[in-house]
């Protein structure tokens, strides 16, 4: 071996950043509406010797800019160092700490997201350099397929892209119901039965936040009532409630949820309520970086940590984080946003590797119409998906679908997601309140 390269792994030659727009139906949250496209952002590195590392992470002009300084510094570098790439890039951008998070549902922090970006395309090279899955560069695959619940929203009739509020005609199945308005109970109820029957969920979540909370508990109710004690049920209303309006629901739903996520906002309210009532509390919201864990075991904050590799700095990091919580009693499960098929299957890789899943991870994935994967949307079997069996994420980009999905980027002329701005359209002078009900 020649003395000059023994020990040195690929080396990267180029980084393309590539942001895209998917169809997105208008669902409903505490901070407002999703708007007719969800953007993300496809990253691909290449190494030396023609070796093409991708992946994908939510999408705005801020990130991307932040991507494109970030291939001043990976350009050059070899894939296994990590190390070192997260010492360049935080002495280039700064530390990401709690603060950046921002107010609204999801997490508006850059350094994380360009990480994770970089790192997993890098253990997509590594594994098809080696010809192993990602899972096994994560500590090997604890199990073949990893479970996920059937996410629900409140939302307005529409199919959103071009369509906007308007409905495909022709579609039939899951394709038409996920079109269909669902603002009450009985909406809510035939989502579930829609989206249970297409992808065999075995766990139900639904997003709250949107409207008065005796309607959204009603809808739980109905729930529970046509899918019985066997379905797990959780409820998430991104923290908008009022202590005394969480305590009030909370206490009613005990008997059917098996966590709430996110009732009230920060560490110590939640605290606060989780010594009050008997149902486990999750969050994507009070705890959300490894700064923030010190807290949140003083306080008692909450139960489940809800990770999401695009903002806890990767998958190694969410590794880490999986330690942790075993350490201090808490359990871990997964967080998503809109997304396609390139960070499905990272999640899956994740998944497999976690010591326990304990809780059906959270997916977007049956609300996008769109794929960037060759073969098309991934494949679910009992509401479970199975581990990507070739080497690296196991799936490959579609370069006439990235083509047309990036063009739709142009088109749309968004940069950024704004909940409010898009439920201005409906109810013109709405402003999200970070505390509502």
């Amino acid at each position: 071996m020649n003395k000059n390269t023994a020990g040195r792994g690929p080396i990267i030659k180029e980084m393309i950043i590539t942001p895209i727009a998917i169809k997105d139906p208008p669902l409903l949250n505490a901070a407002g509406l999703h708007a007719p496209y969800a953007l993300r952002t496809i990253v691909e590195l290449v190494t030396e010797d023609g070796i093409v590392g991708i992946s994908e992470i939510p999408g705005n002009d801020a990130i991307n800019s932040s991507l494109a300084e970030a291939a001043k510094i990976i350009i050059g570098r070899d894939v296994y160092q990590f190390g070192k790439l997260q010492q360049a890039l935080n002495a280039h951008f700064g530390t990401d700490t709690s603060k950046d998070r921002g107010d609204a549902p999801w997490d508006q922090r850059k350094l994380v997201h360009v990480f994770s970006a970089l790192e997993v395309a890098c253990l997509d090279i590594i594994g098809k350099v080696v010809n192993r899955p990602i899972v096994d560069l994560l500590g090997g695959k604890m199990r073949d397929a990893v479970p996920f619940a059937a996410y629900l929203f409140f939302k307005y009739e529409g199919a959103g892209g071009e369509l906007g509020f308007g409905k495909a005609p022709n579609a039939s199945g899951w394709d038409a119901a996920r079109q269909e308005a669902a603002i009450d109970p009985k909406g809510i109820v035939a989502q579930a039965k829609a989206m249970c029957k297409n992808y065999g969920f075995q766990s139900i979540k639904l997003k709250g936040g949107a409207f008065e909370p005796e309607l959204e508990v009603d809808a739980m109710f109905a729930l529970h009532k046509e899918f019985g004690e066997d379905m797990p049920l959780r409820f998430d209303p991104n923290a908008i409630w009022k202590p005394e309006t969480a305590l009030k629901y909370g206490k009613k739903m005990v008997p059917i949820v098996e966590y709430l996520e996110d009732p009230v906002r920060g560490q110590e309210e939640m605290a606060k309520l989780r010594k009050l009532i008997k149902t486990p509390l999750a969050t994507n919201m009070c705890t959300t970086s490894f700064d923030e864990i010190p807290s949140s075991i003083r306080l008692g904050a909450e139960d489940i940590i809800l990770s999401d590799h695009h903002f806890w700095g990767g998958l190694k990091a969410s590794m880490e984080l999986a330690k942790l919580c075993s350490t201090f009693d808490r359990k871990l499960s997964m967080h998503s946003n809109s997304h396609l098929g390139i960070s499905l299957a990272a999640m899956v890789h994740l998944g497999a590797a976690l010591p326990e899943v304990p809780y059906a991870l959270d997916t977007h994935y049956p609300w996008q119409s769109e794929e960037v994967i060759l073969g098309g949307s991934i494949s679910f079997e009992n509401g479970a998906v199975e581990v990507p069996k070739g080497p690296g994420l196991g799936v490959e980009l579609d370069r006439e679908a990235l083509k047309v999905l990036h063009q739709q980027y142009l088109d749309c002329g968004l940069s950024k997601r704004d909940d409010q701005i898009e439920m201005r359209k409906v109810q013109p002078g709405w402003t999200f309140q970070k505390v509502r009900w």
